[in-house]
């Protein structure tokens, strides 16, 4: 006798249909498993690299957009800031024929008129125009043409340059 016992009816039947030996799984199936895992694996870090990166490009892009834009915007807003400084604004209207309000008169609910109105000045020699100046060269310090002046080509020296 071997040591095992003996089968009969069904546990027999039963035992016909697994090997006897001990036995060993196929290694194959197991390698390819890992294999792909692994391919799988370096394969989505690669897309995930590529993706990361892709994204930095972009917000460097933007984030150079930003700056230049910026920088507009605060060139327009100087511009504008020099348009509406009261000097500015007071040196075109006197362009534009405007004279200062003479003193204000106000009527009071009960039609009573306060104040002595005056009318509005004429402006004198002293306040003519000055030449215009657009607020670059304003901002340069550059000196204002006086009154009257009109800007000429080259104008010849007397030694003949």
């Amino acid at each position: 006798m071997s040591g095992e016992p003996e089968l009969r009816g069904r546990a027999a039947r039963l035992a016909r249909l697994f090997p006897a030996g001990p036995r060993r799984a196929a290694r194959t199936p197991f390698v390819l498993l890992v294999v792909l895992l692994l391919g799988g694996g370096l394969i989505g870090l690669l897309v995930l690299n590529s993706a990361l990166s892709e994204g930095s490009f972009k917000m460097d892009d933007l984030q150079k957009d930003t700056k230049s834009l910026t920088d507009e915007e605060q060139a327009l807003q100087r511009d504008i800031d020099s348009y509406s400084a009261p000097d500015a604004l007071q040196r075109r209207a006197r362009e534009l024929g405007m004279v200062p309000g003479g003193d204000p008169a106000f009527l009071a609910p009960d039609g009573t008129v306060k104040g002595v109105p005056s009318p509005a000045g004429m402006p004198s020699a002293r306040d003519a125009p000055a030449a215009v100046r657009p607020p670059e060269v304003i901002e340069a310090g550059a000196p204002a043409p006086a009154p009257g002046d009109t800007p000429t080509a080259a104008t010849p020296t007397t030694d003949g340059r």
